[in-house]
């Protein structure tokens, strides 16, 4: 009687979805209770009656007699011939059949087919996105839903509609475990949008759990609302130090790639055209010049929402033994050659002028003290 007590505080009220053939579907919840009434049975001994069932845990048909035996922790018949199974499990999913005959002689037959349920916990979307750039593909997050069993299906959704994967702009990476021990499922599912340029600023996602079973609730995700922002042209300058490029033999020229972008791009280096083989770096170092290292030179930003982009181009040269490089806000050494040879050149002639006005003056000067001497020597000669 105590075991009859117990098993009517533990009746389920159990979900019946359809009957096909005189069989009941019903579904109960993993580790609880369910108790199986046969139809037709005395509700008191002595009984004639016999539960047979088919099962993940037999091979073929099992016979649970009224007398007790083995299978007592797994199933066993009650005082009133319903069966008892304590703690339901995966295992226990199958068919389950009574045939029952009252005193009358009169034979009944039940029969049912029982499925298990676990309903998993919330589902969560991880590793959230906060923001998203529009015109590329971004990961807006990972929904998971763990411990359900049968698996169940996740959805997501953009501002309370569904969001379908079509190839393009949105794409889901769906993966479904299912745990050894305990059978239960944990399901993924990633989802990668595309956000068209001059969309909304602030979507909404959210993602629900669907179960696998007729009239359960979908479970729902907090909803996340990640914000888009369009990138701006992408501007790469290079910066060469000394400016200019020229160097003396043995000297150091250090470049500097700047590429204003947010997560920072990565750069790469060219020299006459050809990619250098060097790890990805905003500065490249060129220690000791020497004429292997003369040449043009230039960088390559990658960014995902730009792709490359490469910076003009600078020459990299050798000063000879005793030029100068050209410095800022000086004339270049063409210019100065230039400037010293006319200079020269007016020099000379100033110099030259100065002479001949000197020689000129030397001679007027003799003559006017020549002047004199002739006077004296004709009045002489006249008086004479």
């Amino acid at each position: 009687m105590a075991a009859g007590a117990a098993a009517g505080a533990w009746v389920l009220v159990l979900s019946l979805w359809g009957a096909i053939g005189g069989g009941q579907n019903i579904t109960a919840r993993i580790g609880e209770p369910l108790v199986l009434n046969c139809k037709g049975a005395p509700k008191k001994p002595p009984q004639q009656l016999e539960w047979k069932l088919n099962t993940g845990r037999t091979e073929a048909w099992k016979v649970v007699s009224p007398q007790g035996g083995p299978w007592d922790s797994v199933a066993h018949v009650l005082p009133n011939g319903s069966l008892l199974l304590p703690a339901m499990g995966i295992q226990d999913e199958g068919t389950f059949r009574c045939r029952a005959t009252n005193r009358n002689g009169k034979e009944t037959k039940s029969n049912y087919r029982v499925r298990v349920y676990q309903i998993p916990g919330k589902p969560e979307i991880v590793d959230p996105a906060s923001e998203l750039m529009a015109g590329i593909p971004n990961k807006v997050g990972t929904c998971v839903s763990e411990g359900g069993y049968p698996a169940g299906t996740l959805s997501w959704h953009l501002d309370g509609k569904p969001l379908l994967p079509d190839g393009k702009g949105v794409s889901v990476k769906e993966e479904t475990r299912r745990h050894p021990e305990t059978g239960l499922f944990t399901l993924q599912s990633e989802l990668m949008v595309n956000p068209a340029r001059g969309g909304a600023p602030h979507p909404t996602f959210s993602c629900s759990f669907s179960p696998a079973l007729p009239r359960r609730r979908a479970l729902h995700t907090a909803p996340i609302q990640p914000s888009v922002w369009e990138p701006v042209p992408l501007e790469v300058q290079l910066v060469v130090e000394p400016k200019g490029g020229a160097v003396a033999p043995g000297g150091t020229v250090t470049l500097t790639c700047e590429a204003p972008a947010q997560p920072s791009a990565q750069i790469h280096w060219m020299k006459d055209g050809i990619a250098l083989p060097l790890a990805p770096s905003s500065v490249l170092l060129l220690p000791e010049v020497g004429p292997q290292d003369q040449g043009t030179y230039s960088c390559v930003a990658t960014h995902p929402s730009h792709g490359p982009q490469e910076s003009p181009a600078v020459s990299i040269s050798i000063l000879e033994t005793g030029e100068e490089g050209p410095t800022a806000g000086s004339v270049g050494g063409s210019g100065l050659g230039t400037l010293a040879l006319a200079l020269g050149i007016l020099g000379g002639l100033g110099t030259a002028a100065l002479l001949i006005g000197a020689i000129i003056w030397r001679r007027q000067q003799r003559q006017r003290e020549e002047r004199p001497q002739k006077t004296r020597r004709r009045r002489r000669s006249t008086q004479s």
